[in-house]
């Protein structure tokens, strides 16, 4: 990026769209034949019926495109998604008058807080009510509502959510619905037409086209961990337009547009989805497993053009992933990647950034098999990587449960008695427990745990964020070391190994 466009840039505020918005397909029509897919399972496995453009002839001139087939045929298909989230308790600022505090509230009640309401749009992927959107349209809320084009509503259940890439997927009980059939998102080139279908500022129902401007965009969040690989486009979105669908000219979703860069909070020229290659693995997983199989190759990368001078000047290759370094228990590192190699395919798919890596790799799972190019300092090199997961095994993981659940035990608070008699400042209690990490290392029912991994805790939520920070740390062992005492007094030690099998 040029200093002239880092100026331009400098100072912009990137606006995540509090609703989704669906994009539909430009369309030129020389001469065209429709195909019916009917109650066809797709690869990700949702049922979809609908109508898909089939176009032949050359390009057309911009001038002669025709966007009302391919929107026509996935306006119905996107939805208004309505969040309510219930505020509870008093406002933390509420400030009280002197003759308030003496003689209580004039009225006799205090106005309870008001609850937040968002929107947003969402996508329906399959024709028995999967409904797929942003994250953070549906983040926090504890009702929602799903309107369709028809202006039936239906109260939704979150299914799942991933906050790494921001899509959520939602189930409503009706049948018979449209959907858009997925396309593949990888096949999108620069500078092809697109639409986007949402409801903007609760406007519903709008269609906006554009241009792709760019693809494997990362860096738009500015939140580390996220999974980052957004198609760059033109067409106009604004606030609500959040989960909706980017479509391609045949009427396929490409797809889900999740965020702006804009100084006013309004569309200033550019917005960007999430890849449907990205979104569509998410919520199968979501649907079969209730959590995200992710695969991960275990590295530390960056882009070519950011790596050091000095080591720069040794590389072959001007595009890539490069690799800096490794986790604890790397798949890269032990099928033979070696650091300072580059990345530059991936099952054959040519990469040309770390966002373009992450976006291929997490089309799979743990324990799939991907064969990964490398371009060592000009000779190539092709290794199989069998993909682990998060805790470093090559198994599914099962979807998050609470700290209890997984460490196979109930906790409580030291009470304050109990506190006293023991002369302790601090501690939780264990209160039960089943089969469990805990019950595999020896605790029993009484056993107080004063610190873990040397942090003292004092309540229930005090473990939980421990181990939950374990958990999420790629680069280390799963290992969590609890010093505690028994009612009788006596001091006891554990190690507990939380890496899967």
């Amino acid at each position: 990026m040029n200093n002239t466009m880092k100026s331009v840039l400098k100072g912009v505020v990137l606006v995540a769209l509090s609703a989704g918005i669906a994009v539909v397909a430009c369309l030129w029509i020389v001469g065209k034949k429709e195909k019916m897919i009917s109650g066809t399972m797709n690869e990700y496995g949702f049922i979809q019926q609908s109508t898909v453009l089939r176009t032949v002839g050359l390009p057309p001139s911009a001038e002669n495109i025709d966007f009302t087939e391919a929107a026509e045929r996935t306006i119905h298909a996107v939805v208004h998604i309505k969040s309510v989230a219930k505020q509870q308790g008093y406002p933390g600022n509420l400030q009280l008058s002197p003759f308030e505090y003496f003689f209580g509230f004039g009225g006799g009640e205090l106005r309870q807080p008001q609850p937040r309401v968002g929107a947003g749009s969402g996508v329906i992927i399959s024709t028995d009510g999967y409904v797929m959107t942003n994250n953070h349209v549906i983040e926090g809320a504890d009702e929602l509502e799903v309107t369709l084009n028809d202006n039936r509503k239906f109260t939704a259940l979150v299914v799942g959510a991933d906050p790494t890439t921001d899509i959520a997927l939602l189930k409503i009980e009706a049948s018979d619905l449209p959907t858009i059939p997925f396309g593949n998102s990888e096949n999108l080139k620069v500078g092809e037409w697109v639409l986007a279908v949402g409801n903007p500022f609760n406007l519903t129902s709008t269609v906006t086209a554009g241009i792709v401007s760019a693809k494997g965009r990362g860096g738009i969040t500015r939140t580390g961990g996220n999974i980052e690989s957004f198609i760059q486009t033109d067409a106009a979105v604004n606030p609500g337009n959040s989960g909706g669908a980017l479509v391609n000219t045949r009427g396929e979703l490409v797809g889900i547009n999740t965020a702006i860069y804009s100084e006013t909070g309004n569309f200033t020229g550019y917005s960007f989805a999430v890849p449907v290659t990205i979104a569509g693995k998410v919520v199968a997983d979501l649907k079969e497993f209730g959590t995200v199989q992710r695969g991960f190759l275990g590295v530390q990368m960056t882009d070519v053009q950011f790596v050091p001078e000095g080591e720069r000047r040794k590389l072959k290759v001007l595009e890539g992933a490069f690799i800096a370094d490794f986790s604890d228990r790397s798949a890269a590192r032990e099928a033979g990647i070696e650091k300072g190699d580059v990345i530059v395919e991936v099952n054959g798919v040519t990469i040309k950034s770390g966002n373009a890596l992450q976006e291929q790799v997490n089309k799979y799972r743990p324990g799939d098999k991907v064969k990964v190019t490398v371009d060592r300092y000009g000779v190539v090199k092709t290794y199989t990587v069998t993909l682990r997961n998060m805790q470093g095994g090559t198994s599914m993981v099962k979807k998050k449960e609470d700290v209890a659940e997984v460490l196979g035990a109930a906790f409580r608070e030291l009470p304050e008695k109990q506190r006293r008699l023991l002369g302790l400042n601090y501690g939780i209690e264990v209160v039960a427990v089943s089969s469990g990490k805990l019950k595999e290392v020896g605790i029993i029912k009484g056993y107080i745990i004063l610190r873990v991994n040397e942090q003292p805790v004092s309540t229930p939520d005090e473990l939980e964020s421990v181990v939950e920070k374990l958990l999420k740390n790629a680069s280390a062992d799963k290992v969590l070391f609890i010093k505690g005492i028994y009612p009788n007094g006596r001091a006891k030690y554990y190690a507990i190994d939380l890496t899967s099998d």
